[in-house]
């Protein structure tokens, strides 16, 4: 396709679109049927990890299996569609690469673990709630990191940049908002923890600083 031409959204483009409203739709009910007593902060990290849940188990759970059975190329069913639409962008997703799969697994299993139990330490305003938050940060970075970089450091082969349907939105936006909100959270939990211990040091120790 001419770089230059502006691609139009195909059906299921639109459809997916759609269905990712529907999921920040429900994550933003969840955010205020169980966090009305937070924080206005809070509140907006519940969305996001509700979010962040939402999508590890409905969208990457799915590509975890339909990867491990088979493989999306060859997948039937409305998901399947899904994912074979994102494989324009990124062709590794349509043949069970086993880098994208074995990081996938650990996205599933452990950051959707993860986030539910800071979902819980959120609400319930628990005292391990930042070292949850920095390893669901972490390990949100690592995954980013390790789908992107080995494909990156071969001359990006299997990414198709020349879309900007492809570039902008399925790769730079949605693969974006897990880097962008986890260093938000990194930093917020920062300044709480730095916070907490310049108060438990004291006013001597708040001189030195």
């Amino acid at each position: 396709m001419d770089s230059d031409t502006l691609p139009a959204l195909s059906l299921v483009s639109v459809l997916s679109l759609l269905g990712c409203s529907v999921q920040v739709l429900a994550a933003a009910f969840l955010a205020h049927r169980y966090g009305g007593r937070s924080s206005p902060v809070d509140r907006w990290i519940l969305l996001w990890l509700f979010y962040d849940v939402i999508v590890h188990l409905t969208l990457e759970g799915p590509f975890v299996y339909m990867s491990l059975v088979g493989t999306v190329e060859t997948s039937e069913g409305p998901l399947a569609e899904l994912w074979k639409e994102y494989g324009k962008a990124d062709s590794r997703w349509l043949v069970s690469d086993p880098t994208i799969v074995s990081v996938e697994i650990l996205t599933v299993v452990l950051d959707s673990l993860l986030a539910l139990l800071l979902i819980h330490a959120v609400l319930n305003e628990k005292y391990y709630r930042h070292f949850l938050q920095v390893t669901l940060s972490v390990c949100e970075l690592y995954g980013g990191w390790m789908t992107f970089c080995p494909d990156w450091l071969q001359g990006s082969p299997h990414l198709d940049t020349s879309n900007p349907l492809y570039l902008w939105l399925y790769l730079v936006f949605f693969n974006g908002l897990w880097v962008l909100v986890p260093v938000l959270l990194l930093v917020q939990s920062w300044l709480r923890l730095s916070g907490l211990q310049v108060r438990d040091a004291g006013p001597a120790h708040r001189k030195k600083l």
